[in-house]
């Protein structure tokens, strides 16, 4: 185990890293040397910068989500992001993301859910 590890708390919905508790978010406590608090640090402003280019695709008449290259990047992120955290995170944490399903959600698409027949809604 690495030593210098200090407690953060972060926000996937705000974007932040901070070194105290918000009780206006919910966080997940990592533990992170400066190595590891730089590499979250830059997976969260990528996600950021993927929520921009999202925004702009997601007005786009026509356009499926489900094959969207902002949609198919932005879900990439996030899968970075909370896998750094379940790999920080304490064990709280980690029963927090197992149960959210989260990254299991994110690898897999709905298809195989009732009305899809195994295929992309609207896109061939």
């Amino acid at each position: 185990m690495k030593t210098g590890r200090k407690p953060y708390y972060v926000s996937v919905a705000h974007r932040s890293i901070q070194e105290a508790p918000n009780q206006d978010s919910t966080e997940f406590r990592v533990l992170l040397d400066e190595e590891d608090f730089a590499k979250l640090s830059d997976k969260i402003a990528e996600l950021s910068e993927e929520d921009i280019y999202t925004f702009r695709r997601a007005p786009v008449p026509y356009k499926s989500a489900d094959h969207d290259d902002a949609t198919e990047q932005f879900n990439a992120r996030m899968i970075e992001v909370y896998t750094l955290l379940y790999q920080y995170g304490d064990e709280q944490t980690r029963r927090s993301i197992i149960g959210l399903g989260v990254l299991g959600k994110l690898h897999n698409s709905d298809y195989d859910d009732p009305g899809y027949n195994g295929k992309s809604p609207l896109n061939k």
